[in-house]
């Protein structure tokens, strides 16, 4: 069977004790688990000698996680069984280490795929790494503020009017996103300032390509417009979007969180909740600004077109 292997890595401004004592705790898991997010309504239970949990969920399917070993405040091992979408055993840990008055904190797996999947090695290594990451940043704020300011709300299919915008496409490593997106709209918004061009809504982004074995996206930064200009500032563009449905999820809360939503849409079409459409790009549009509210207000609405 395909044997894989991965961990994540982060910093928490804490004592190690308090970050041991966290992630020892499965009733906290809940509130940073990277996956449980994306079902709120699953089903969880926890053992009464604390050393094990059992989930239960139509997205997040079922299994199992039971602590094995332990030494305080360094190291917690755990036997991960998955009962649905297929059975398999992983091997999990979590290493914590003094770094200065905070904590090191380490996330790892070893695991194997059934042999028919042996195609699917690389991307499960990036995929589950890249939940690793979300669930370690949750926990990281969870832990040094006392809340995971990333709530997601789940309006459906609705209709998207689609229509005329002005944007420039860019591709760049994933790790970079944020920074380039950045620069990007800053770019759109100078050149329309200066063309007199008024837009007529909310900015969004369109993704052509998002890879994350080979760690590169194409995208497009946009905002829409009542009608096309007569001219276009150079490097930018003017295209259309048809009207489609699309599957809605909204996200409250700061941007480093965007990848809660989207990975909670990927698992929604995976179980069959929407049938996400092959020929139309999903989107994401900024319902406001970090010049408008504080970070834990921003609004972010994920569409996931529908075939």
């Amino acid at each position: 069977m395909p044997q894989f292997s991965l961990s994540r890595t982060t910093v928490i401004d804490a004592p190690t004790e308090t970050v041991y004592s966290n992630v020892r705790d499965f009733k906290q898991w809940p509130i940073w688990s990277p996956w449980l997010i994306a079902e709120p309504s699953c089903k969880v239970t926890n053992a009464q000698d604390g050393k094990s949990y059992r989930w239960e969920g139509d997205i997040v399917g079922s299994g199992e996680m039971e602590v094995i070993g332990e030494e305080s405040n360094r190291k917690i091992d755990y036997r991960l069984t998955f009962l649905k979408p297929w059975k398999s055993v992983a091997s999990v840990s979590f290493d914590f280490h003094h770094k200065g008055g905070s904590t090191e904190t380490t996330w790892s797996m070893n695991s194997s795929l059934p042999f028919f999947m042996f195609w699917m090695k690389n991307m499960m290594i990036a995929m589950i790494g890249m939940d690793y990451q979300r669930g370690l940043t949750m926990l990281k704020d969870y832990i040094e503020t006392g809340t995971v300011p990333s709530k997601l709300e789940f309006p459906g299919v609705t209709p998207f009017e689609g229509g005329v915008y002005i944007g420039i496409r860019t591709s760049c490593p994933i790790a970079d996103l944020g920074i380039q997106m950045e620069k990007d709209f800053k770019t759109l918004r100078n050149a329309i300032e200066t063309s007199g061009i008024t837009p007529s809504g909310n900015p969004f982004s369109i993704y052509h390509k998002y890879d994350p074995v080979n760690g590169i996206t194409e995208y497009t930064s946009a905002f829409p417009l009542e009608t096309a200009p007569e001219s276009v500032p150079s490097g930018l563009f003017v295209a259309r979007m048809d009207s489609c449905d699309t599957y809605r999820i909204r996200h409250t809360g700061p941007y480093r969180h965007l990848g809660n939503p989207w990975s909670a849409g990927m698992m929604h079409g995976r179980n069959k909740v929407f049938k996400q459409s092959k020929k139309t790009d999903p989107l994401e549009v900024y319902e406001n600004g970090p010049q408008e509210v504080p970070e834990n207000e921003l609004i972010t609405t994920i569409h996931f077109p529908v075939a």
